[in-house]
Parts: structure tokens; sequence; C-alpha cells
């Protein structure tokens, strides 16, 4: 296939959404040719600002066109899904904002709308793109840590939290418009990340604990309608007896949390900061590795390396055919399996299997 440029439409262009379109400014094989947003005044702002040629203020009209292959979603969490579907009956490939949506049940019919229409579905991973993510795959596929076994996922914010710490807006801490709050936001990354070093293991069972504990501005309080968890801690077993431990935090009383890691039976890597430890003849070792020069290299050397410098440069090279599309949308569905789990037990107060969180899960999509 030839590397012509792709022509988007993205829909919603709120903080987000213009997060996307400056990325997409740096990218040569995307085109903006057209976008959508209910608040028709920025929708013209942003649109003059980038360089955008048509507006919509209904995005099914956007949908109508038979220019455009594909759209970028970016609207809060219980719109991705009906709003994806739609998009990806109407013919278009899609890339959607994490998490793929508000409820397990929910991403599931994204995923087989995408292959029920012989579309492409990609879900913003950026973590899946990063330096620190790339090496340890490579250690990982040379067989470095042998057996692996266990990860950790950790996420960390003194007080970060949405809105009630003092940006962004209160859409952000309601779960009937977000779903959840730190695993949803943050956790997501994390999670995808070791799911996907730990070469997606099938979730077998979850036990986990949510918080919010942490005080905040009264009126922000009030005001916000905040609702969802501060604080999500988990463990999961997977088939083919691998672990996971998580730990994401968006406020909590303590300094810092050790980056997220993945042992195996022959070493075992931190990815932040960066190292691998090992042992050499019965001689503990923690090397570090110069993931800048590496990552000069790989652009040099490798063919399409550019491709997986962010999430929508592998999105638009994926469609361009030059790489494969990495399985984000499995990887996010994945990780909200997990999460809804971990949501899951808090409530019974005890271990959840799989087949529990799967029946449970319950549509969150609001209605468009």
């Amino acid at each position: 296939m030839a590397a012509d440029k792709i022509r988007i439409g993205a829909i919603g262009i709120g903080q987000i959404g213009k997060s996307h379109l400056n990325r997409y400014a740096d990218i040569e094989g995307a085109e903006i040719v057209a976008a959508a947003d209910v608040d028709e005044a920025e929708l013209g702002r942003v649109a003059e600002k980038f360089g955008i040629p048509d507006t919509y203020t209904d995005f099914r009209e956007l949908l109508k066109r038979d220019d455009i292959q594909a759209v970028d979603v970016c609207l809060h969490n219980n719109l991705h899904a009906p709003v994806t579907i739609a998009a990806l009956e109407a013919g278009k490939n899609v890339y959607c904002e994490k998490p793929i949506a508000g409820a397990y049940v929910d991403g599931k019919a994204m995923v087989e709308a995408a292959a029920n229409c012989g579309r492409k579905l990609s879900i913003q991973l950026g973590t899946l793109f990063s330096k620190e993510t790339k090496v340890a795959k490579r250690l990982i596929e040379a067989g470095r840590l042998g057996h692996v076994y266990h990860a950790r996922s950790c996420g960390y914010r003194r007080r970060g939290r949405p809105f009630v710490d003092g940006y962004g807006t209160s859409n952000f801490v309601q779960k009937e418009i977000a779903s959840g709050g730190a695993l949803f936001d943050m956790g997501i990354y994390h999670i995808a990340q070791m799911l996907y070093l730990l070469r997606q293991p099938e979730v077998e069972r979850v036990t986990g604990k949510i918080y919010q504990e942490t005080g905040m501005d009264p009126g922000r309080r009030e005001s916000s309608g905040y609702n969802v968890e501060e604080l999500g801690m988990g463990f999961v077993r997977f088939v083919g007896d691998v672990s996971l431990d998580i730990i994401e935090s968006w406020a909590i009383h303590l300094d810092s949390f050790e980056g997220s890691s993945i042992v195996g039976s022959e070493g075992g890597i931190r990815l932040d900061p960066f190292s691998y430890h090992a042992t050499f003849e019965d001689v503990e070792m923690n090397s570090t590795f110069d993931l800048n020069g590496t990552d000069t290299r790989w652009h040099r050397l490798n063919e399409n390396e550019d491709a997986y410098d962010s999430a929508q440069h592998h999105w638009i090279a994926a469609l361009q055919g030059k790489v494969a599309l990495l399985p984000t949308a499995e990887l996010a569905l994945q990780t909200m399996l997990i999460s809804e789990g971990i949501f899951l037990s808090d409530e019974l107060g005890r271990e959840v299997s799989v087949e529990e969180v799967e029946e449970r899960s319950v549509s969150k999509a609001l209605k468009i």
C-alpha cells in the first residue's frame, strides 16, 4: 500500500482533542480535514488555529463523508463506545482516547464492531511507545529475563486529581461521565504497559481495594460531584502462574512510588528509572542502559522506526500499511476487565473470577 496521507476527522476538540491535534501536526502522513464538537464557538477557534477546513456540530454529518478514512474520538469515557461504533459502522477506522470505554462490556462491543466491520481500532496507549517499554520488550524477547512470572504496575501523583486539585473539568471525577478515577485515567497506561510486556496473559482472578480519603477543597468537592476513586490497588492472577500487582494514585500522603517493574527467573527490569538486575557468577548486578543513544541508533538503522515514536505515529503508519497495528484495543479491553475486577472485588470484599466480572459488567454508554 502506498504511504499516502491519511485523511482524518476529529470528534471532540476539548483538552485531550487539542493534544491529539498538536501531535498530528508533527506527523507528515496525517491530514485533519474535518472536526466535530457541540461547542460551535470553540470549534471555530480550534479549526482556525489548526487549519481544519470543515467543521460540524453533529458528528454524524462528519461520518457521512466518503473522503475520510479515519476518525479520532476524543470524548469523555462513556461516549467512547457509541461514537466509535457509529464510526466503525460508517466504514471509518477509529483511533480513540483511553480508556477504551466506561465499562468492559462497552469496550468489548467496540472490539467486536471493529472485527465485524473489517476496520482498524486503536486506543491511545502512549506508554507502549516509550523508550523504556521498547528496550524492555527487546530484552524480554531476547530471553534476558528468563521465565517472566510477575510484574508491578505503579502510578503516582501526590495531589493530582482533576478539577478538585486545580486543573481539568469536573467531568473527570463523576462516575456518570468518566466511570472511574485514578484507575481509568492513569492506571490504563501503566497496567496496559505491563500486560504488553507480559505478552497479554489470560486473566483468571482479581482482588482489589479502592479509596477516596485524601482531603480536598470543600467548595470544589461540593461543586464537582466527586464520586470516583483516588487510589486503586489490585492483585491479578493469570493463567500460567503469572501475576501482577497494581497501585495507582491520584492523591496520597507519600513522596513517591517506585517505578513499574517486571521480573523473571534470570533477571528483572524497573522502568522508572530504567534499570536491569541480574546475577552473574553468583554476583548481584544492577545496571543502566543508554536509552537515548539506543533510540537514535535504532532510528538510523531500522526501517519505519518512527512508526513507534508515539501512539499516533503508529496509528498513521499502520493505516498506511507500513507496520502491523499493535493490539492496543485488546490491551485496553483487558485493562478495563482488570479495573472492573478491582471495583467488583472492593464491592464484594473478596477475590472475583474473570467470569464474574464479565457477567456483572453493565454498559455505561451514554445515548447519542
